[in-house]
């Protein structure tokens, strides 16, 4: 078997074979295949594609690169859940102990944030004394004990999903359905979940753009994990404005409590009933989506869910006193008003502009050796379709130090806000969700 007569195959439009696959991933991984051919078979598949059974053997060919977690230890049916990404996303808080306290184990690897606001462990360790770091044993033994444990990524995951992720950035072969539904893919399948519910956003501060995109890497990741036997949902949701209000780690933590105590943002419950509530089906705890959905709002009004964020907190170190005390929590020292210039109503807000100000502020990294500050973020105040007359606050900048670079970050808060005479119909949050029978849209 040579790379370049596969490298041929593929861009003459033929499908490669499971086993061609493994070869081109194993022999990349060892570093016996070189850069310059496997870019021009991921250019190959950029343009030619892939066919569902290949993407299948292409991410299974990537889990198999390095370690497998077996969750086996753990009882029960584990259900991960995978969000592609956006502003104010905090879901994972809120959903791990939420579906958890309905009895599904939820054993959960997650990661650091690059760019934007931090990710779930950096909003996680906004919470003092957190551990982030534990041993399989205490991991598998935790989730066992008390249904729930998030931790950040260790071991050798897909490693050679990271070395071909590197690769195709620097080619121009990022933006490939199959080849982006594999990257995620091999991770999750890796870490040993039985079913898996995807959070796949599109919108302005999306990846993906427009909802016909998402759609297909939906379907294209759905299709996966009904090849390698995992049961998988996803949902498409709206990215077209910041989920929820808080932009920022320690902020988004705050909110996260809110939600679980039902106060919560109507979008942020709404997006994490739903999405729960999918994982409650492919648990095995409910027979319909609705069916789920109502457990769920029962675990929230009856205080459930809260008691179970705050075991999860205690069992890994955390100071679980934040839950009623959020004033604990790492507080930046200067809060500043962003104030609209005209009247009118929200018509649109640049969700990806208020992610980059929050990581201008010090919420995210510029690069992977940044330093995160918990504190600071941005925190809205108007939403699409509201009401604004000139001088009223849009935002609130929660900073360091008022300096000259806190002034640019405001006037790019205020620039993401378009203000429009006439009132604009915010578009709906949920918009799709797909299974193996296919795409449904909610409207």
């Amino acid at each position: 078997m040579r790379s370049v007569d596969l490298i041929q195959k593929k861009r003459d439009g033929g499908e490669l074979t499971a086993s061609e696959l493994v070869f081109l991933i194993d022999g990349y991984s060892r570093g016996d295949i070189p850069d310059y051919q496997l870019s021009a078979w991921a250019m190959a598949v950029y343009f030619r594609g892939m066919t569902p059974k290949e993407t299948a053997a292409l991410t299974l060919a990537m889990a198999n690169s390095g370690d497998q977690v077996d969750l086996g230890p753990i009882s029960g049916i584990k259900v991960d859940k995978h969000s592609t990404g956006g502003v104010g996303d905090k879901t994972t808080l809120i959903l791990a102990p939420l579906v958890a306290s309905v009895g599904i184990p939820v054993a959960k690897m997650s990661g650091r944030g690059l760019g934007h606001t931090g990710g779930t462990i950096d909003k996680l360790e906004s919470i003092e004394g957190f551990r982030t770091e534990l041993s399989r044993e205490k991991f598998m033994n935790q989730v066992n004990e008390i249904g729930l444990s998030v931790i950040g990524q260790s071991g050798n995951l897909a490693p050679a999903d990271k070395k071909l992720y590197a690769l195709r950035d620097v080619t121009a072969t990022v933006e490939s359905i199959p080849l982006i539904a594999s990257s995620v893919m091999s991770k999750k399948i890796a870490a040993g979940a039985d079913a898996i519910v995807l959070d796949v956003k599109t919108g302005s501060g999306a990846f993906m753009k427009t909802l016909e995109a998402s759609e297909q890497l939906a379907l294209a990741m759905v299709n996966i994990g009904t090849e390698v036997g995992r049961n998988t949902a996803a949902v498409i949701s709206d990215m077209d404005q910041p989920l929820g209000f808080a932009i920022g780690n320690a902020l988004e933590v705050q909110e996260s409590i809110e939600t679980l105590k039902g106060n919560g943002p109507e979008d942020l419950t709404e997006l994490c009933l739903t999405l729960g509530a999918h994982m409650v089906v492919l648990g095995g705890k409910a027979e319909s989506v609705e069916e789920a959905k109502q457990l769920l709002k029962v675990q929230i009004s009856s205080g459930a869910a809260l008691a179970k964020f705050k075991a999860f907190i205690s069992a890994q170190g955390g100071d679980a006193s934040i839950v009623d005390n959020p004033a604990l929590l790492p507080k930046a020292p200067i809060v500043l008003e962003v104030q609209a210039k005209t009247a009118g109503f929200v018509n649109a807000i640049e969700a990806e502009q208020l992610g980059i100000a929050a990581m201008l502020l010090g919420a995210g990294r510029a690069t992977k050796d940044s330093i995160i500050d918990y504190a600071v973020g941005v925190v809205l105040r108007k939403k699409v379709g509201d009401a604004v007359e000139a001088g009223d606050t849009l935002a609130l900048l929660h900073v360091r130090e008022a300096d000259e670079s806190v002034k640019e970050v405001s006037e790019r808060v205020l620039n993401a806000f378009d203000i429009q005479a006439e009132k604009a119909e915010p578009r709906a949050l949920l918009l799709s969700v797909i299974t193996a029978e296919g795409i449904k849209r909610y409207s």
